[in-house]
């Protein structure tokens, strides 16, 4: 499989995006954690790539709210059930990790509900920011860095 490899900038810093031929594989915020030995690397922009870049861009300009690119993931059946109810909060709503956890099937499985989206590789548009702990506290993001949730929950802020 080729994988398009390509940085963007970005209000979060810079950005690491993957992309196959047809979908979205990847968007870290660390470089070249997602590669993989597996695959050929390309740095030429596909049709998804230019299409991810500009979906973000207007999501970062306050002018997006949901993304239409194709993402691709992987993962158990319990992430798919995660990520796939990560994608049904409304933009601007927040959920606490047992909501996830209920709407994924597993109500007591809270501490998964966290690695699980701890393994989401396609953050913001498997939007893992809109989860915090019940008691209202944000915990946090794609390993620590509440910075970058922050930032995500004030974009999407209706006030």
């Amino acid at each position: 499989m080729t994988l398009y490899v390509s940085e963007m900038e970005s209000p979060l810093g810079t950005l690491y995006l993957g992309v196959s031929q047809c979908a979205v594989k990847y968007i870290a915020y660390d470089e070249a954690t997602f590669l993989e030995n597996e695959v050929d690397i390309c740095l030429e922009e596909n049709d998804v790539m230019r299409q991810l870049k500009q979906e973000l861009q207007a999501f970062f300009d306050g002018e997006r709210r949901d993304f239409s690119v194709p993402i691709e993931v992987h993962g158990t059946d319990f992430q798919m059930s995660v990520w796939e109810a990560l994608r049904d909060i409304p933009y601007g709503e927040l959920v606490s990790y047992k909501d996830i956890a209920e709407r994924a099937g597993s109500p007591r499985a809270v501490r998964a509900v966290g690695q699980a989206n701890r393994a989401n590789r396609i953050p913001i548009i498997i939007p893992c920011h809109r989860v915090i702990q019940a008691g209202g506290k944000l915990g946090g993001y794609n390993g620590n860095d509440v910075d970058r949730k922050i930032w995500l929950l004030n974009r999407e802020s209706p006030f």
